[in-house]
């Protein structure tokens, strides 16, 4: 049986008689995910999209704004020639009128895990071709701290995660973790770019075994397994910051702070100290002031400061700490706490960002600089942080504050997106659909119908990974995997590349984009430029045909185990930080000169707009949006996997015994959560793990707005959601400041219909 590579593992595929029917664990994996068992019985889903598709109105009427239509309108499938041609037509004809900048193709989302056959790569080296489009900056998963953590510590916020401290260092060095956000271990099974084999469990396993002691600052205990091994502090949620700023004003009025690491590893002190003693504001961030916020007492907050000062300790912070209003400053402040117990650079202690949250984190790899699809060089300037799409598209030409930068929305008149969902993973759906009507065209490249393919208007059809040959490698994960073929396209499916060389034909730069290349042809090239790359770093790989006979191969470790930031501890003259002024910049005075009263020189309290501590009597619960599970965001949905855990199909919510006593809501019970934004429907599940006044629902389940509400029947919580800037320095999403209130239904609910393909017309019908 042939092997395939995905984001949640790799798997041995069987096949029969041209079609996939099971995907087995990878033999070496000794934790293999359920997720992709999923995948076969979805080829031909009802979901999968056979032809190239264009909604009736756009076919009829052109392009132009849609005006309530898009998303609503049946759809006329077409021959992909004549797909390609309109694509062409419609690209040239906005390229000519308004320039490169009115095509927008951020294209967000994770797509395949295979090097070549990568549609985001595909569709920007197209556009570039072309002359450029409107790109995006940053990751929904975290683009708070990608912009605020180089400024602390000048390291990419994405290359410091594959330099985290290894679990063995944690496992034979630490010997208390302090998890902000908890650790998640059942989101762990993935990672963006493919995972060999899953470590994230075993690396857990093995700290406790060892006696690491794991506290878990969350309002849900669930987001630490091993619960009786472990400490629980629930913490209201987006009070973290004041947390870790209690502690730090601890270590220093208990004369705890490593006064020797601040003076020679750190710039700024005095500033940040001056702001938890209050002579800056008046204001002494002590466990006290802390305690009111959180909802911990202030003895529990200073014994925890004092065990972190007299241990190896590590300071955890999840990425969902970022995805709040100033989820900056959560990771500054974690920065400035590891920083005052002195322990950045030592083995098993420091700081880490996202450990239990993807499978690469703490998985000490042998990093190989992978060879990737070139995608030429952009000719357009605009770009917009990732998640203010909707801003774009409703405020074309208005300015928006950017990391010091003053940009301004293009008018975007093309909308491309090859390989994600934003009707997933963006906040505020409704203003999301709202926005979605205003560009004079929207072309998906998808396998599936979901909302996003739904609210198109040229709809193109492409393959999954078990339909093509590819190469699973990423300096994420020791594995290379050679992805063989495991089933004919499903349709008339086709390639990305195929899609992009058709139209690129069709707009005379199919030599440019092609360079006079096939499929395999890129293939060989891909890996013959990724050897001599491996080479140059002293690591042998074999001929492009040993890997296609050997299937598989793993990279060897480094000599020694991963330790962060060991070289700047050992000599920080010889290997300064790329910060202004090579140390950690506990006050940053770039940042200050920017001027944002919602991101200081250093981290700060910042009250959220929407909280427990500003719950209403309509609004009085937080909900908090997790990470599925048992699918990857989206991925998947439609699968037996996922399709287990809902409640007669409608995606579950966690509440507490006492939320749930208090609304007269049964486990099982069909629930109504709302807000002036929008309302979705879930299948209540009662657990004791999680505090009251917060509610949980996962992520991912296709949005399935109902025409006459707006609700989402599926069970979507973005439809909650504010569609608004963590701050004006990073711009990122803020899901995780939302209140809601949950109602139990006592009339029928309407039935979910998020799987539902849309409807079809034939061409005489229109």
């Amino acid at each position: 049986m042939p092997l395939t590579s995905t984001h949640w593992g790799t798997f041995n595929v069987k096949s029969q008689h041209g079609r996939v029917t099971k995907l087995t664990p990878f033999v070496d994996d000794p934790d293999p995910s359920k997720i992709g068992e999923s995948l076969p019985r979805l080829l031909a889903h009802p979901t999968r999209i056979k032809r190239p598709a264009v909604r009736r109105g756009w076919l009829d009427n052109g392009p132009k704004p849609a005006e309530g239509t898009r998303g609503q309108e049946p759809f006329v499938e077409v021959s992909w020639d004549e797909a390609e041609k309109l694509v062409a037509n419609e690209l040239n004809r906005v390229r000519n009128n308004f320039g490169n900048n009115a095509i927008y193709a951020g294209s967000y989302g994770w797509a395949s895990a295979g090097r070549f056959h990568h549609a985001q790569s595909q569709l920007h080296r197209f556009l570039n071709c072309a002359g450029g489009y409107t790109s995006s900056k940053n990751t929904y998963s975290f683009a708070a701290a990608e912009v605020i953590v180089p400024h602390v510590i000048g390291h990419e916020f994405i290359d410091l995660l594959t330099n985290h401290t290894s679990w063995k260092s944690i496992a034979d060095n630490c010997e208390l973790f302090v998890a902000f956000g908890g650790l998640p271990l059942e989101n762990s099974q993935m990672g963006n770019g493919g995972a060999g084999i899953h470590v994230q469990r075993g690396g857990f396993n093995a700290a406790l075994k060892s006696g690491v002691e794991f506290v878990n600052v969350s309002p849900r205990g669930l987001d630490l397994e091993s619960a009786k091994l472990t400490k629980q502090l629930h913490i209201r949620p987006n009070s973290d910051t004041a947390l870790i700023l209690a502690l730090c004003h601890t270590l220093i009025k208990e004369n705890q702070a490593d006064e020797q690491f601040l003076s020679r590893y750190t710039v700024g002190y005095e500033n940040f100290a001056a702001y938890l003693d209050g002579t800056s504001d008046g204001i002494k961030k002590d466990a006290s002031w802390a305690s009111e916020l959180t909802s911990i007492c202030p003895s529990e907050i200073e014994k925890l400061a004092l065990r972190m000062a007299n241990k190896r300790t590590l300071v955890s912070v999840s990425w969902s700490l970022s995805r709040q209003q100033y989820g900056e400053q959560p990771f500054w402040a974690a920065i400035s706490l590891a920083c005052l117990l002195g322990q950045i650079g030592h083995a098993g202690g420091g700081f880490g960002f996202g450990y239990g949250v993807s499978n690469y984190v703490g998985n000490n790899v042998r990093r190989v600089p992978y060879a990737s699809l070139p995608q030429l060089k952009n000719n357009v300037e605009d770009f917009i942080p990732v998640s203010r799409v909707s801003d774009m598209l409703l405020n074309p030409g208005s300015e928006f504050e950017y990391n010091g930068i003053k940009g301004k929305y293009p008018d975007v008149k093309v909308v491309y997106w090859a390989g994600g969902n934003p009707f997933h993973h963006h906040q505020d759906l409704n203003r999301l659909l709202k926005s979605w009507q205003k560009p004079d065209t929207v072309i998906i490249q998808d396998w599936c119908w979901n909302a996003t393919a739904k609210h198109a208007d040229i709809v193109l059809p492409c393959t999954t990974m078990l339909e093509r040959n590819d190469i699973g490698m990423t300096p994420r994960d020791p594995y290379v995997i050679s992805m063989a073929k495991g089933a004919e396209p499903i349709g008339e499916a086709r390639d990305d590349y195929e899609i992009f060389s058709g139209i690129a034909d069709k707009m005379g730069i199919k030599d440019k984009f092609c360079e006079g290349r096939t499929t395999e042809d890129w293939l060989h090239y891909l890996w013959a430029e990724t050897r001599s790359r491996a080479y140059d770093i002293g690591v042998q790989l074999p001929e492009y045909d040993e890997l296609i006979e050997k299937e598989y191969l793993r990279i060897d470790k480094p000599n020694k185990e991963n330790i962060m930031m060991e070289e700047f501890r050992a000599d920080p003259e010889e290997n300064p930080l790329s910060t202004p002024s090579g140390k950690i910049e506990l006050f940053s005075e770039k940042v200050e000169s920017f001027g944002y009263p919602d991101c200081l020189g250093h981290a700060t309290w910042n009250e959220p707009d929407e909280w427990l501590g500003s719950a209403t009597k309509k609004h009085p619960l937080h909900l908090l949006g997790k990470q599925p599970r048992n699918k990857l965001h989206s991925q998947l949905d439609p699968g037996e996997y996922a399709s287990k855990d809902k409640i007669n199909g409608y995606q579950t919510v966690e509440l507490s015994p006492k939320d749930a006593a208090d609304r007269g809501i049964e486990d099982g019970d069909i629930v109504c959560l709302s807000n002036e934004r929008g309302a979705c429907y879930g299948g209540a599940v009662i657990t004791p793990n999680l505090m009251s006044g917060v509610v949980v629902m996962s992520t991912g389940a296709w949005f399935d707005p109902c025409p006459e509400t707006g609700a989402c029947r599926h069970g979507n919580p973005n439809t909650l959601t504010p569609d608004i800037g963590t701050s004006k320095l990073a711009q990122g999403p803020a899901a995780h400041s939302c209140l809601v209130e949950v109602t139990r239904c006592s009339v029928v609910t309407p039935p979910v219909s998020a799987f539902k393909p849309p409807d079809f017309v034939n061409r005489s019908d229109t």
